[in-house]
């Protein structure tokens, strides 16, 4: 294998010599990087999507078969899923926004060599069968934000595996457009992936990387497409002859979601810091996630089964169906499990799950006040706006990202008001996002090593 990728290197250096112009030849090499590692990360976004549904589906039928298992499965899913990562990848638990925030910060002359603990091959597996386990085992994750560190992954190792006459490429840019490309593959959300580089990542002026950055996203959102055909995360929903009189219950639900995802934010930072000082050893961890598992699979079991999962359906059904109006206690569940579920210490996103919450809060106050089902609708996608706000203090990254996932691009303003009400809100409750106090604390983690 060590001679094979040796010949490919020589024959390319050998043929890229033969370019006569200079400047071509120098702007083909900082891009082929940036080609490679976006075809790696539409493939490996699309597999991961692939086993993700797989998990899920999995889930569902053991339930529909006896739903009695959920309380072996539970277990034994939460249990597996922190131990593969306390085990052989650490810093694979959790989102892995964080992570990538983090390691763009440590992309300097100084602490570059640290970034390998926090982006590596072995992360990439870990991440994946860490959070297709919990998923199995009824976790309420997502695998939006693992897919992110996976792609920051893939684009350091081919920084890395760059031969010495190759020119220099920024760690830096090279991990901001990875992250990029992959919210772009898992959502199919091209300008989401652009918007988020330069609102959540970004301390750099966007002219340094802005080529290899759109670049990057439009290649893996191809390839992503290539192989799993060209589609909309969620669909087409119905919101015309809604009067702007939707813009008051709009505010309301984005006040009310904002409020709710920092308080949840500040709730699993607290969970976060507990298990620290008080579950020092092994038995101690696992005795609290089998409570966890336990707890939700109750839940699922004698309530709602609603609280398993990312929680997609639910979006799916309050948007494309008649049934448009969720209990008003599947909020609370659609927040209390991932609670439970993020803070166990095994891999898992909190991207879905927070737009889920957002879906169910809207569908709540519609219900309540009346909507007519288009109203309803733009108040939903207005909620799983401000939801994802809350958590991730992006506003313009979660109205873009919702805005591409249903093509609806006349309610560009009601999302972006739902957006910028969330942020505002969710303020009142903690000045800091949850992906902030997280990347702040594992910068302070890796610099004590």
């Amino acid at each position: 294998m060590l001679k094979i990728l040796t010949f490919i290197r020589r024959s390319l250096k050998k043929s890229f010599d033969n370019i006569r112009n200079e400047q071509l030849k120098y702007n083909l090499l900082q891009a082929i990087p940036f080609w490679i590692g976006s075809v790696i990360t539409g493939f490996l976004a699309v597999m991961y999507a692939k086993i993700f549904a797989w998990g899920e589906n999995l889930l569902h039928f053991i339930m529909n078969w006896h739903s009695w298992m959920i309380f072996i499965i539970a277990p034994i899913g939460f249990v597996l899923s922190w131990w593969l990562v306390k085990e052989f990848a650490p810093n694979a638990k959790g989102s892995g926004i964080p992570q990538v925030m983090a390691a763009v910060e440590l992309a300097n002359p100084k602490e570059h060599t640290k970034i390998r603990s926090l982006l590596s091959l072995k992360i990439i597996f870990f991440k994946i069968l860490s959070s297709v386990i919990l998923v199995i085992g009824g976790g309420a994750v997502g695998r939006e934000g693992p897919t992110i560190q996976i792609a920051g992954s893939v684009f350091r190792k081919v920084n890395e595996y760059l031969p010495h006459w190759w020119p220099k490429i920024s760690k830096k840019n090279m991990i901001m457009t990875g992250a990029a490309a992959g919210l772009a593959a898992a959502f199919n959300t091209p300008l989401g992936g652009i918007v988020f580089a330069v609102e959540e990542l970004s301390k750099t002026h966007i002219n340094y990387f802005k080529t290899a950055l759109f670049t990057a996203v439009i290649i893996a959102g191809l390839t992503a497409q290539t192989l799993a055909g060209s589609y909309l995360y969620l669909g087409y929903p119905k919101t015309h002859d809604v009067s702007l009189m939707v813009m008051f219950p709009i505010t309301l639900v984005a006040g009310v979601a904002g409020i709710l995802a920092s308080q949840l934010s500040v709730t699993m930072l607290k969970m976060n810091d507990w298990k620290k000082r008080k579950l020092k050893t092994d038995k101690a961890n696992i005795i609290f996630l089998v409570i966890c598992a336990l707890i939700i699979a109750s839940i699922a079991y004698f309530i709602n089964q609603e609280i398993l999962g990312s929680g997609k359906e639910i979006m799916e059904r309050v948007l494309f169906t008649k049934n448009k109006h969720e209990d008003w206690y599947v909020p609370i569940l659609r927040m209390f499990g991932p609670a439970l579920s993020f803070t166990s210490g095994g891999a898992g996103g909190i991207f879905a799950p927070a737009l889920t919450a957002g879906a169910s809060i809207g569908s709540v106050i519609s219900g309540a006040i009346h909507l007519s089902p288009n109203e309803t609708n733009v108040v939903v996608l207005a909620g799983m706006v401000a939801f994802l706000t809350g958590i991730t203090r992006a506003p313009f990254t979660s109205a873009i990202i919702v805005l591409e996932m249903t093509d609806r691009h006349s309610l560009i303003f009601h999302l972006m008001l739902a957006g910028m009400v969330s942020s505002i809100a969710s303020i009142l409750v903690s000045r800091h996002s949850l992906y902030d106090v997280i990347k702040t604390n594992f910068l302070s983690e890796i610099r004590k090593d």
